[in-house]
């Protein structure tokens, strides 16, 4: 049987692996729907573009629940101080959220050039919105939330709503973006006919991927002169949940301790460089599914090493580093995490043959004439 320490490691990288596969599926019709008003610009474009992500974006919604409920049930600590926390900017992001569906359904009910353009424009905030608003989620992560612990295991949280906007997160958050909107980009690249739209695409695809570049590196710049935290002394791997027996400590440059410790880690900023430069590539050369496999990459390498850089710290506290939130005190108990493991083991694997088949379903260009032909497209 697995142990504890073994169990909270696992969940670690599930955790990971769920929001990857959240920003690789759900990412893309985010940065589509960023995309929407600018590379369509006749109706029957805007329609080819929503019908690119129409049958599948609800399906793919399902990693971003999936995400929630894994930080809910295996670190419950967490979930209670970041959702209490950052309830104002949760609940932003959930409003805009809403705005996709009813987009999608309502848009095409009506003729009305103006209503049609309203609907175009909210499922543009529907995308922006929560890319920008997660990835500055992240850069708060990676600054620390001002939150503190009593003796019994209250969390008290001394921020504000727009204290979550500094120079730093709201780098994160322009990164999200352009991270998305290229990936966005180059699924417009293998869903859409040759034509103005795909070009469009491409070119705002490559200026996204370009900015991506600039930030990635930008920000890995200022992790060397901002704080990081790191646990002082050993940690209790195989102890029971209780942030109030960490001891932990802020120091410069903490978040790159790790890549010098374990070098390994270092393949995932990698990951995050080489998956950008090859969008880029298969932009320029009009090749789709390089673009689209390069974005995937990126964004796979560019939250991977947010991972790496925080290991174990899950939410470090900027007020009390003592009540930071770790993988080895935030945890949830061992039973839990071993029967949601098994109920992972079963259930992924579903989640995942049902995706691919409904993609490949799926395959194909989406065309105006298609679009104008069949009434089955919104």
């Amino acid at each position: 049987m697995l142990d504890y320490e073994m169990l909270r490691l696992i969940w670690w990288a599930l955790l990971g692996v769920l929001l990857i596969g959240f920003a690789v599926t759900d990412g893309f019709d985010l940065g589509v729907a960023t995309l929407l008003p600018f590379v369509a610009r006749s109706d029957a474009e805007r329609r080819m573009v929503i019908n690119t992500v129409g049958p599948t974006w609800e399906g793919n919604q399902v990693w971003f629940i999936l995400g929630g409920g894994a930080i809910f049930a295996a670190w419950p600590f967490v979930y209670a101080v970041s959702f209490s926390g950052f309830y104002l900017a949760m609940f932003v992001v959930l409003a805009a959220l809403i705005l996709r569906p009813v987009g999608f359904k309502y848009r095409s009910k009506k003729a009305d050039p103006k209503w049609r353009s309203r609907w175009d424009w909210a499922l543009f905030v529907g995308g922006l919105v929560p890319a920008l608003v997660f990835g500055v989620a992240v850069g708060n992560a990676l600054s620390g939330a001002p939150f503190r612990l009593d003796g019994d295991l209250r969390a008290f949280y001394d921020g504000s709503f727009l204290a979550l906007f500094t120079p730093f997160t709201l780098l994160a958050g322009l990164l999200s973006v352009s991270m998305l909107v290229l990936h966005g980009a180059a699924w417009l690249a293998i869903k859409t006919e040759h034509g103005p739209v795909n070009e469009r695409a491409r070119a705002f695809g490559f200026a996204a991927g370009a900015l991506a570049l600039l930030l990635f590196t930008v920000g890995g710049l200022l992790m060397w002169q901002m704080p990081g935290w790191r646990l002082v002394g050993a940690a209790d791997t195989l102890g029971a949940s209780n942030p109030l027996r960490t001891t932990a400590e802020a120091v410069e440059g903490g978040w790159l301790l790790n890549y010098g410790q374990h070098p390994w880690m270092l393949v995932a900023p990698m990951l995050g460089f080489v998956g950008t430069v090859l969008a880029l590539v298969g932009i320029y050369r009009e090749q789709g599914a390089l673009a689209f496999g390069g974005s995937s990459l990126a964004a796979t390498g560019i939250i991977a090493s947010v991972g790496c850089s925080m290991f174990p710290f899950i939410l470090p506290s900027s007020i009390d580093a003592h009540s930071s939130l770790t993988v080895w005190n935030a945890s949830s108990s061992e039973r839990t995490l071993f029967i949601m493991l098994v109920v992972t083991i079963i259930f992924l694997p579903i989640v995942l043959a049902y995706t691919a088949w409904a993609y490949r379903v799926m395959f194909g260009r989406v065309t105006t004439d298609a679009i104008t032909a069949s009434p089955d497209y919104y």
